[in-house]
């Protein structure tokens, strides 16, 4: 197994590989088009693989992609307990069926966590589908409880 950090020119890989793991993580046939999240995926990994505000990681068999998995930095406002605001978010952490049970996603963790420590990030956040909550669980990642979520339903999506 390979394990790639991404680069600008990955790109096509890296959307390709994303609108992969939408499909997945959301059920939807390749009938269901997807082509803006493809179009707005693109735009946002060529903003954030160039300021820096996102790493990924793709794994491959030979020729193959069957894991990728990423994490985006971004900063709020200072607190007691995070005076530098800097936070980490995993997202798009996905093993191919045939490949799972086999370390690449702690492998994958291990990766992003050590990314995140070599720039001072204290505070990595993510959102578990059912079948992954017990991989972070045992990575030592918990429940949190105090954050809270409010939709804004947007009209031009509508």
């Amino acid at each position: 197994m390979l394990f790639k950090k991404v680069s600008i020119s990955d790109i096509d890989m890296l959307v390709s590989t994303r609108i992969e793991v939408l499909r997945a993580a959301n059920q939807l046939e390749h009938s269901v088009d997807l082509s803006h999240l493809t179009k707005s995926s693109k735009e946002y990994y060529q903003e954030a693989l160039s300021n820096g505000n996102h790493t990924a990681f793709l794994v491959y068999d030979a020729d193959k992609v069957v894991a990728t998995g990423a994490i985006s930095y971004y900063r709020v406002m200072p607190t007691y307990h995070n005076p530098s605001g800097k936070k980490a978010y995993i997202m798009n952490m996905y093993v191919a069926p045939e490949y799972r049970r086999r370390g690449i996603a702690s492998n994958l963790l291990d990766l992003l966590i050590a990314d995140s420590r070599e720039r001072g990030i204290d505070f990595i956040t993510l959102e578990a589908t059912q079948m992954g909550r017990k991989l972070y669980e045992n990575y030592g990642f918990c429940q949190m409880n105090d954050e809270m979520q409010f939709i804004i339903q947007n009209k031009a999506r509508e």
